[in-house]
Order: structure tokens, then sequence, then C-alpha cells
């Protein structure tokens, strides 16, 4: 039998710009567009957990420990942050979502002493979202 996965929303806001240092102005707005510019989201994560189910709770995960987690590991962080500037993982590398999906898991994914953590999933606007099932071992 296979475990349930259960998926609980989160949102932040943070802005970012997309450019290559090595390139010319007219390169990055050729490559980038406006999103060459400084511009923000108001972003949802989506944490997808599966697992057992414990027999005593009822639940795979226990979703206060998990909101505690996903405060302190991510959104204090990237909440009203300028992803490329304030984050030092960002410093050599866009902040596109999936980069940012690889950072938020390389910070939780190791720390749920429940359940493992399955995908990641961010919303970017009504229209893009990017999935992440972690890294291939």
């Amino acid at each position: 039998m296979s475990n349930p996965v259960i998926t609980k929303k989160y949102h932040f806001c943070a802005s970012h710009k997309y450019g290559n240092d090595h390139w010319s102005d007219e390169k990055n707005f050729e490559v980038f567009g406006k999103d060459y510019n400084t511009h923000g989201h108001n972003y949802v994560l989506e944490v997808s957990v599966s697992g057992p189910i414990d027999p005593d709770t009822g639940w795979l995960v226990d979703l206060q420990k998990l909101k505690k987690i996903i405060r302190s590991k991510v959104i204090d962080i990237l909440d009203h942050s300028q992803i490329e500037q304030d984050i030092d993982w960002f410093k050599d590398r866009q902040p596109s979502s999936e980069n940012i999906l690889i950072w938020i898991w390389d910070q939780i994914g190791d720390g749920l002493d429940q359940g493992k953590l399955h995908r990641l999933r961010l919303v970017e606007t009504h229209s893009i979202h990017t999935d992440y099932y972690g890294p291939q071992d």
C-alpha cells in the first residue's frame, strides 16, 4: 500500500532581478526582457509530504511542526527579500523559481521528523508554477 501525500500552502513576497554580470545591458535585455529589472511576486509555496500514518494521531505529519520548520528555514528568510542580493546561495545563481525550489529543498529536505518531503511547488504567477521532487540519487 502506498502512503498518502499531504500538501500545505505557504505565502511569501519577494523581489528579484535576472541578469548575467558577464553580459552587456543589451544582451541582458535581449535574453531577460523586462525581467532584467527588479520586480516582485506574491509567491505560493506548496510543501507536499508523504509517509506512513501515525496510528495514534491519524496524521502523517504534524502540520504545526511543519509550519515552524517552513517559517524559520524558508519564509522568514525569503519574505520581503531581494533574493539574489539578500541570500548568499543566490550570489552566483539566477533567482529563478527552479533555483528557489532547489534552495528550499536544501533548507528543509532532511529536517522533517515525520514523513518525507515528496514535492515542492512554487507558484510565481497565475499562469506559472514549478515543481521539484528533490535531487536525483
